[in-house]
């Protein structure tokens, strides 16, 4: 598991000694990696009285065409910046274009930290 907290060297490259321990809410997860299909969600306690809610598979998006915003129907991933399989897998993340019955669309939410899927049409 990545270390969240402080990093463990310094600019220069020694050692810095540790402070403390690690906090509880230091601690990293398992990528939600939301896919298309069914929505299924999964509610993951935060920092404070927070709550995170996780699409762990979804298949519909808020999509924005200029100043009003219309539900669509995810039907698959285009194309993924952050990991080439990711297109191949089907998996939604911030950034994702995605192909809905409205058209192309940029996604711009986090569906891993909010459970849903917003999206911006392209041209």
């Amino acid at each position: 598991m990545k270390d969240q907290g402080r990093s463990t060297r310094k600019r220069t490259g020694g050692r810095l000694k540790h402070a403390s321990n690690k906090k509880r809410h230091q601690l990293g997860r398992e990528p939600a990696e939301t896919t298309v299909d069914e929505t299924r969600l999964q509610y993951i306690d935060a920092r404070g009285t927070d709550e995170k809610v996780r699409a762990l598979s979804t298949n519909v998006a808020q999509v924005a065409d200029g100043g009003e915003v219309t539900e669509a129907e995810v039907e698959n991933v285009v194309d993924n910046p952050a990991n080439v399989n990711y297109a191949r897998r089907n998996i939604v993340t911030k950034g994702a274009v995605i192909e809905t019955s409205a058209g192309r669309a940029r996604v711009t939410s986090r569906p891993g930290q909010t459970g849903q899927v917003s999206a911006v049409l392209l041209d």
